[in-house]
């Protein structure tokens, strides 16, 4: 039986701490979000509080608020729209930027691509270090490609456009990333509350393929066995916080655990997509 301490499942229940505790936001009759604590303040100048919470009066609006945050210092705007959704198959209510997001508890979309390789001696995959200039998470291992889903993209378009800033990768070889599976988790960040939604694929990449970093967020590239990855998993820190989720995902379906241990961490995964739902 996987013991609390099991330290996979403890990547997963790090993911698993929403606060919860700010006003709902709206947009009409749906709830879109959940307004962080600390900008409560700030927000009663700029939207309209009703006793079901702060209210925005339509999907135009709603990007307007994001440039408005921005103007009056609450975040620092990366200057790319992400779509603000209810769910995964919902359609967009309207477009903020993603610096937003995390304080607004809005939903966010991401995607993840396990770039592998069948060699002789077994299955490897490609990890990138992330730049120490990074804003988030500097230093940390990575994907070989993830990122963030630009507003208007499908997940395959996000999964082409950032192989292609990140690793170089063209888009003959990125196209072909398979779905695998879509995970989330909701937890207080240092930039505010997080509820997003990992889609997740698997690029099986030749053997001579090389990525090559191009945009400056990935300093460096490294083929590693699964195995070793598995083993810097469990036993480190050493990832990106939401790269340990999408990683546990790919060894439980490769037959990389087993027994016990694996049904209870296919259950704390579905927990997070849960929860990613829920403002």
């Amino acid at each position: 039986m996987t013991h609390p301490n099991d330290p996979l499942l403890a990547h997963i229940r790090r993911c698993q701490a929403p606060t919860r505790t700010g006003s709902l936001l709206w947009c009409g009759n749906a709830v879109i979000g959940r307004v962080h604590p600390t900008v409560e303040p700030a927000l009663d100048a700029l939207l309209i509080r009703e006793p079901r919470g702060f209210s925005v009066p339509s999907g135009p609006a709603i990007e307007a608020l994001g440039i408005r945050m921005a103007e009056i210092g609450l975040y620092r705007p990366h200057d790319e729209l992400f779509d603000v959704l209810t769910g995964p198959d919902a359609a967009p209510l309207g477009r903020i930027d993603r610096g937003a997001l995390p304080l607004l508890g809005l939903l966010a979309q991401g995607v993840h691509v396990n770039g592998l390789v069948e060699r002789s001696d077994g299955l490897h995959l490609w990890i990138g270090r992330r730049s120490p200039h990074k804003r988030l998470d500097p230093g940390k291992l990575d994907h070989l490609v993830a990122g963030g889903m630009t507003a208007g993209l499908t997940s395959l378009e996000a999964v082409v456009k950032e192989a292609r800033e990140e690793a170089s990768l063209g888009a003959d070889l990125s196209s072909s990333a398979v779905p695998a599976s879509l995970l989330g988790y909701a937890v207080e960040r240092p930039e505010g509350a997080r509820r997003d939604l990992l889609h997740c694929f698997d690029l099986f990449l030749p053997e001579d393929f090389r990525p090559v970093p191009d945009d400056g967020e990935v300093v460096s590239f490294e083929l590693l066995p699964i195995e070793q990855a598995l083993a810097l998993v469990r036993d480190t820190q050493d990832f990106k916080f939401n790269v340990n989720l999408v990683l546990i995902d790919l060894f439980l379906r490769r037959g990389l655990i087993g027994g016990d241990e694996a049904h209870t961490l296919r259950a704390a995964l579905n927990d997070g997509l849960s929860m990613a739902l829920e403002p």
